[in-house]
């Protein structure tokens, strides 16, 4: 069977062209993201500053919580904090106090602005540089390379790579901002690796007196513990002792190893995650639309070859030895396509690695690991869906009879097979039930959200089991329009009805096509719409200052004691966790959440309090969006159990839901309890509201800004930056809609392609007959405009039913935003593949002589 597949493949190159291609991108996507799944669950990078501390102990970068299954079992699920958990001072005389520990050195710090004359100068990767104590440097890899150490309360020592691209030597003077103006400190000395690398975070050193002074009370605490061991104690045996005697300290752990860099570089642990989801996201998308679009091809090429399929059913071949063959020939192309797809799929995770870090999904360091794994699984998987998709195709003509093999061959079915129409009959049975549910379902926004993408999964594949049934429907409706168009017109609409399985192979990818695509670019459209529409509806305050990075809490008091400021808050921004619900499944879940000051609360936002009361808002309660309501299935009245962005576990009252949490956050907290659990302890934007007739505001705030270098004054919040995370998972989603796209292009143009070649006798006896070229390209085109046509509005019709589910959940009408150009774009990219796929090869038939062509062999 291996030397017959051979033997057909080489024999039939063009047909398994767009199967080869096929396999080829499915390789390289899986390829890809199997490299990113490796990466975000190995991620690791070796300690800088701690390198020198075989134990570190420190707060864990993730939540712990107790979740249930839908059979009632509970296990543990783990969600990834963003800030970083500040550990009381005195858990170092309990550290000090376990056997094998040598010393105990604690490791303070906060994040700093560093201004170098009036230019302010971002850390390494673009982060904010890190300002430690002195004696935290003996942690770690850093040495003096220049200078001497920070002797009073007015000197610093920074990196030589922060120092370069400051500009600044031994002597120079330095002003630095955490949370008040700047103070100006001089350069006492230059630090640098022990093997003269860049730092990833930069970093600067000063006596703990500066530290008391710059950091803000909410981070008076310590990052980390460095613990140097004893001689002769093992480290492993000594995290042990260390990790019983904090037992009782749920939220702490000792990192040893390469782990130590998760407990200096807090961002890894979130990068990780996200690289995570996106790789199974992505990876699980183009496996699914690959098995469609393979199940497709290969059904196509097995139609094409149904006459020699029959005669070998007929000379005796077993249905077994067709199935093995046609196997065989799909394992071979499958692990071909597999093998070459691997390197182009190195390329892939590249690119796909730089715009996640330019979008800030993943650090901007971020790099992937390339191991085996990924790579053989992707070349098995590609097999393995190859040899799947063959199996289906090649069923029907493994279950003819010998004796009516030749006979079937010779025309297509009359109609659809008892399992089909029974099959499409209870998708579409289905797909009527969860519509149905989901209208039932208005005020709960995560079950119209599930049932929205169950609805177009579900459309989608009943659209793919009766195409040939809704291809004649359409037919015979589009039958009397093209009849009009005079005699090609009436070819086309004969062809389209006799050959209508044929046709409703180049229509069902056109209808997934454009389902999909439609679905999933307007659910970003309108996401992002009413996010935007909330941001400006909700913002009552006249006036708005923002930094880029974070603006000191200070300011928001200063501005508040201003003459003709009726009311002025800081707006911090960060994460919490919880357990939420979605179609009765719990789940935990990372939430949006920001802190506002209770008091200047309704002043200066208008959250669109749907139950209970803003003005309520307190340090032991908190407010949720219509969205984490349904999440986590609270109202008004209940107790939140959450964990904030640092692990801190937080149990409150819920005082108010409101509607506008796309706009603002999730969450909404007291702004000083929120500012007190985030890493760098600054506000993302200070909101104030002038009272009226109070002309000169403006000009105050500006004066109060120029005290806060890189501070800006405008009238309302940026959409831009509220949304931006929004804007990196609306690009993930086009990235999926873009390989839609490019699979629907391989199947549409090789299901075109391979049906006109079919044709090339039926061309020949028509011109024969007295058809000229120029009819015969006209009975195409209308043949392609009517597979465009059908594609188009039954694509269009299934993808509104989920996109009514979309707009429900997000603004509570049925309407979308689809913009007119969004349409243009699917609709437009579609028919032309279409047409150009059909066109193409007609073209180059027709150019043979009508004599010559009637006798070439099929």
């Amino acid at each position: 069977m291996l030397r017959l597949a051979l033997t057909t493949l080489r024999a039939r190159k063009g047909p398994f062209a767009a199967t080869f291609l096929a396999l080829l991108m499915a390789a390289a996507v899986i390829s890809a993201c199997g490299v990113l799944l490796e990466s975000g669950l190995r991620s690791a990078l070796p300690p800088e500053r701690y390198a020198n501390a075989p134990l570190i102990v420190a707060g864990r970068q993730s939540a712990e919580l107790d979740v249930k299954s839908a059979d009632g079992s509970t296990y543990r699920s783990s969600q990834p904090l963003p800030e970083r958990l500040v550990l009381p001072a005195a858990l170092a005389d309990d550290i000090a106090a376990v056997d094998g520990v040598a010393s105990v050195v604690p490791d303070r710090g906060t994040a700093v602005r560093l201004l170098a004359g009036d230019r302010a100068v971002t850390g390494h990767n673009g982060a904010s540089p890190q300002l430690h104590t002195w004696a935290s440097r003996s942690l770690g890899g850093f040495r003096l390379t220049a200078g001497h150490q920070p002797r009073g309360a007015h000197e610093v020592v920074l990196d030589s790579d922060l120092a370069a691209r400051s500009g600044l030597r031994i002597g120079s003077s330095v002003r630095l901002m955490a949370t008040s103006t700047p103070v100006t400190f001089e350069v006492a000395g230059i630090v640098a690796l022990d093997d003269d690398r860049a730092p990833r975070q930069s970093v600067l050193f000063a006596a703990d007196t500066v530290l008391d002074r710059l950091a803000p009370d909410t981070v008076r605490g310590v990052y980390a513990f460095g613990v140097l061991t004893a001689a002769g104690a093992a480290p492993s045996d000594v995290a042990s002792d260390i990790e019983h005697a904090l037992r009782k300290q749920r939220s702490v752990t000792v990192y040893a190893g390469d782990d130590r860099g998760r407990a200096e570089f807090t961002d890894i642990a979130v990068g990780a995650a996200n690289v995570v989801e996106l790789a199974t996201g992505i990876g699980g998308n183009v496996l699914l639309v690959a098995v469609f679009v393979l199940c497709a091809t290969t059904s196509l090429a097995v139609r094409h070859r149904r006459r020699e399929l029959a005669l070998l059913r007929a000379i005796g071949t077993t249905p077994r030895q067709l199935h093995g063959m046609i196997g065989a020939e799909s394992a071979v192309a499958g692990l071909a396509a597999g093998v070459l797809g691997c390197p182009l799929g190195a390329g892939v995770v590249y690119w796909l690695s730089s715009e996640f870090a330019g979008r800030g999904i993943v650090p901007p360091d971020f790099r992937p690991v390339l191991g085996p794994l990924p790579f053989l699984a992707a070349v098995v998987a590609t097999v393995v869906t190859a040899v799947v998709a063959a199996f289906v195709a090649a069923r029907r003509a493994a279950r003819i009879r010998p004796t009516e093999a030749l006979g079937e061959a010779a025309s297509e079915p009359a109609r659809l097979g008892r399992g089909r129409l029974v099959t499409g009959g209870v998708l579409l049975a289905l797909a009527v039930s969860v519509f149905g549910l989901g209208l039932g379902y208005r005020a709960d926004f995560m079950t119209l959200v599930g049932l929205a993408n169950s609805l177009v999964l579900l459309l989608a594949v009943a659209a793919a089991v009766l195409g040939p049934l809704l291809t004649r429907t359409a037919i015979r409706l589009l039958a009397p329009l093209l009849n009009r168009t005079g005699v090609t017109g009436w070819l086309a609409a004969a062809n389209s009805r006799a050959g209508a399985i044929r046709t409703a192979g180049a229509v069902t990818p056109l209808i997934l096509a454009v389902s999909f695509a439609a679905t999933v670019v307007f659910t970003q459209t309108t996401q992002l719409r009413e996010s935007t529409d909330q941001i400006r509806s909700g913002t009552v305050a006249d006036h708005v200052l923002t930094a880029p990075a974070g603006v000191s809490p200070q300011l928001a008091r200063r501005a508040a004691e201003l003459p003709g400021v009726t009311a002025a808050t800081g707006l911090v921004r960060s994460k919490a966790v919880g357990v939420g619900s979605l179609l009765g499944e719990e789940e935990t879940v990372s939430l949006s959440a920001q802190g506002v000051e209770p008091r200047a609360l309704t002043d200066t936002l208008d959250l669109d309090a749907r139950e209970g009361d803003l003005s309520a808002l307190k340090r032991d309660t908190v407010a949720l969006s219509t969205t984490a309501a349904s999440w986590l299935g609270l109202d008004v009245g209940d107790r939140a159990h959450l964990h904030l962005g640092d692990g801190t576990a937080f149990d409150g009252k819920v005082i108010a839901v409101y509607g506008r949490g796309f706009g603002f956050a999730d969450l909404t907290f007291d702004h000083d309890l929120l500012l007190a659990h985030t890493t760098e302890a600054v506000d993302r934007s200070v909101l104030v509201r002038s009272a009226p007739g109070s002309a000169d505001t403006g000009r105050k705030l500006s004066a109060l800004a120029r005290d806060y270098p890189g501070t800006v004054l405008s009238q309302g919040l940026a959409a831009d930056a509220q949304v931006e995370e929004q804007r990196a998972t609306a690009w993930v989603n086009y990235l999926v809609v873009g390989l839609i796209i490019a699979y629907t292009a391989i199947t549409v143009v090789n299901t075109q392609a391979m049906n006109t070649a079919a044709r090339r006798r039926e061309f020949a006896l028509l011109r024969l007959t007295g058809t000229n070229r120029s009819q015969v390209l006209a009975m195409m085109r209308r043949e392609s405009l009517t597979v465009v046509a059908i594609g188009a509005v039954v694509g269009v019709a299934l993808a509104l039913p989920p996109l009514v589910l979309v707009a429900t959940a997000l603004t509570g009408g049925p309407a979308p935003a689809a913009p007119l150009l969004g349409w243009l774009a699917i609709l437009g990219s579609t028919a032309a593949l279409a047409v150009a796929g059909a066109m193409l090869p007609a073209r180059l038939m027709l150019r043979a002589r009508p004599v010559e062509a009637i006798g070439m062999k099929e």
